[in-house]
């Protein structure tokens, strides 16, 4: 993944290497958001279904939203790290395009998870 980085000088190629560790960072970020999320939102489910006067109806519900909530953020920090990763470090057509339907992908499925988790689309009244 690392950028083929033809330059004279010294402080473009340490930019360029920074750019490219900050991305990494971004991505890992997002992707430890996600997984702490699923494992405290899926920790918090099972302590209060143990529980028999939950209503597990309303406890799945929760579940859901939870999930849905940090995927979206998730989401969100991923689409960050791909602009960065192309605007700073990829700046060709193939790679402007390529992240054109990442970007239509993730608000695809952004739009799919908040209908999930609100029950109604984005423009309508809630």
């Amino acid at each position: 993944m690392l950028p083929t980085i033809i330059t004279n000088s010294e402080t473009g190629v340490t930019f360029l290497l920074w750019v490219e560790y900050a991305t990494l960072f971004i991505e890992a970020l997002a992707v430890l958001i996600i997984v702490v999320a699923i494992v405290v939102a899926l920790t918090r489910y099972l302590l209060r279904y143990a529980n028999p006067q939950s209503d597990k109806g309303e406890l799945y519900h929760a579940l859901k939203v939870s999930l849905g909530k940090s995927l979206l953020l998730g989401l969100e920090i991923l689409v960050a790290a791909d602009i960065i990763y192309t605007v700073a470090l990829e700046a060709t057509l193939e790679s402007v395009l390529v992240l054109g339907l990442l970007v239509m992908i993730r608000t695809f499925l952004s739009w799919a998870l908040l209908v999930e988790i609100e029950g109604r689309w984005p423009w309508q009244h809630a």
